[in-house]
């Protein structure tokens, strides 16, 4: 069993758990809240023995392997390299760091103490998300993808009231793009690697974040155009274009349904047998590397971690979106 240990006890906490505890060999042993009632609430609810206030007591504890971080964006760097330098493997949620600096901390500090590190998104994993890959080369040339990720917020209602709620507080390094464009932009990375230009576009709110955007990653024989939003909704399907064909997914982040439509009118499903659980095939993944030893997980690289976080900062630089951690 790998004892694992959570940082934060909102609801994707509670989606995490939900599906890691389908995997045999995940154990939940502990739980991090900054308020003792919040942690204990958490901790019954989910019949976890171990609560923490303090998190330097719980990298120390002897009763975790690793730890789950599902704090706000801006705390990742500084506790996954605090667990990290008491021996705890890291599975941190995405976006993985505020910027590329912090994660260039992050990736020494799981080298020097040999312990794994990996980013949380989950999507990469997923088996429909691997059938594009591995049918790419059915497409011919890929000249073109299309990735739109628009999700309304439930917390703009709450923000327009004048309340800034965590989700568009620039102190949190959150924004459209951190929280909704890097769905579009780590596939893009991991399917045709880092481009040679990136060109940006944002709506800027008041409070110093941006609402929604555009992005092109521009490659010598191709672009990707992002369209990514927390201020409105999208029903429009994602495509990679090919010279001979184009793979339409449903959707980037949580990809059911893809198909390619060829040339010649004729058409093929390649969609995968696949748990809605969907959080399970990280877990898989991140345990597996685990009992094998491994500090680094070859689809979630750490390499593409570091090109996806430039190329945020890319983006951020050129619609004026600052966080206090860039400091």
């Amino acid at each position: 069993m790998v004892r694992f240990g959570v940082v934060g006890t909102s609801r994707i906490v509670d989606d995490f758990i939900r599906c890691a505890r389908l995997h045999s060999e995940f154990s939940l042993d502990a739980v991090y809240s900054r308020t003792e009632e919040q942690g204990r609430l958490f901790a019954e609810r989910h019949g976890v023995k171990n609560q923490f206030t303090n998190l330097q007591e719980m990298a120390q504890s002897n009763q975790i392997d690793a730890v789950y971080i599902a704090s706000p964006n801006s705390l990742h760097a500084k506790q996954a390299v605090l667990f990290m330098s008491h021996g705890k493997h890291v599975l941190c949620e995405k976006p993985i760091a505020s910027n590329r600096k912090e994660l260039s901390v992050m990736v020494e500090s799981s080298r020097q103490h040999q312990v794994l590190l990996m980013e949380a998104m989950k999507s990469t994993f997923l088996p429909n998300f691997q059938a594009v890959r591995q049918n790419l080369h059915k497409i011919g040339a890929v000249r073109k993808f299309f990735s739109n990720f628009c999700q309304y917020s439930s917390r703009y209602d709450v923000y327009k009231t004048g309340e800034v709620s965590n989700a568009f507080n620039p102190v949190l390094s959150n924004g459209s793009i951190m929280d909704i464009g890097v769905y579009c932009i780590y596939p893009a990375i991991y399917l045709f690697g880092k481009p040679e230009k990136v060109i940006a576009n944002g709506i800027m709110l008041d409070s110093g974040v941006d609402g929604a955007g555009s992005i092109v990653l521009h490659y010598n024989d191709k672009e990707a155009i992002i369209s990514h939003s927390k201020i409105t909704n999208s029903q429009v399907s994602n495509e990679i274009q090919g010279e001979e064909g184009i793979i339409v997914i449903d959707k980037i982040s949580t990809p059911k349904v893809v198909k390619i439509f060829y040339n010649n009118g004729s058409s093929e499903d390649i969609g995968q047998e696949q748990c809605n659980d969907f959080m399970y095939y990280e877990v898989e993944e991140f345990i597996h590397l685990i009992n094998n030893h491994k500090i680094e997980s070859n689809i979630n690289s750490l390499q593409l971690s570091l090109d996806v976080m430039e190329v945020i900062d890319d983006c951020r630089k050129q619609i004026g979106l600052i966080f206090p951690a860039d400091v």
